[in-house]
């Protein structure tokens, strides 16, 4: 069994990679920091030596790059179970306050990248009629807010892509999933102070991922939206 996930050298993408490396799947994984990216390989390598653990540095918000990355899985896998398209940014800032470009580089960070892999790696699912595909959205998908700005533009994208994937794939039996999160503890939310208990925990999307997962094969689950007990902050 083997999965891709992006973005994965801390955070959310960190935690689910880990999370299936200990079911024992193989895991590809990739983010900008070659250093960390690489300390996250070995951690998840040492939880399960029985496993193989692909790690390439990648700069997501560059095509060639994602293109280069998806060659590689390809190369290493004969077909890919799970694809997480974990990778993206999170800028805040109003609309009409943004520096130029932010939209567009936070497009093909957030969207682009999971567009391009996607596609990249599906043959092989639709020739197996099998494969499951994991888009991590926001609740920023669902209702926008002040100061979201350009991502979120980017996540209610990302969630449009996931809807129209789920239509385009129900004739090949591969499961798309969308998972929106609201405030978890990750980088994004580096330096911002909350008692623990209005963030939720890495872990625990990585065992949400792991339960739509191993539902029946006749049984998918389109969207989840996950939040803090308390509710989204700010």
């Amino acid at each position: 069994m083997n999965a891709v996930i992006t973005g994965a050298s801390k955070g959310i993408g960190k935690a689910i990679a880990a999370r299936l490396a200990k079911e024992g799947f193989n895991v590809a994984i990739c983010s900008r920091n070659k250093a960390t990216l690489e300390a996250a390989g070995a951690e998840i390598q040492q939880q399960n030596p029985q496993v193989q653990v692909i790690t390439m540095p990648v700069d997501m918000g560059n095509r060639q790059q994602v293109l280069d990355f998806a060659a590689r899985v390809n190369g290493s896998f004969p077909a890919v179970d799970i694809l997480v398209n974990n990778a993206g940014l999170f800028v805040p800032g109003a609309l009409h306050e943004e520096p130029e470009g932010l939209l567009e580089n936070l497009m093909a960070l957030n969207l682009y990248s999971a567009y391009h892999l996607t596609r990249q790696l599906l043959p092989p699912m639709i020739a197996r009629r099998k494969g499951h595909i994991f888009n991590l959205c926001s609740t920023a998908s669902y209702k926008a807010y002040p100061n979201g700005g350009a991502y979120g533009i980017t996540k209610f994208a990302l969630l449009g892509l996931s809807k129209n994937l789920r239509e385009e794939l129900k004739p090949h039996n591969v499961k798309v999933t969308a998972i929106s999160p609201g405030p978890t503890w990750t980088d994004s939310w580096a330096g911002f102070e909350a008692p623990e208990d209005r963030m939720m925990p890495a872990e625990d999307i990585a065992n949400v991922v792991w339960s739509a997962y191993t539902l029946a094969a006749q049984t998918v689950v389109e969207e989840i939206v996950l939040r803090p007990m308390l509710g989204d902050i700010g």
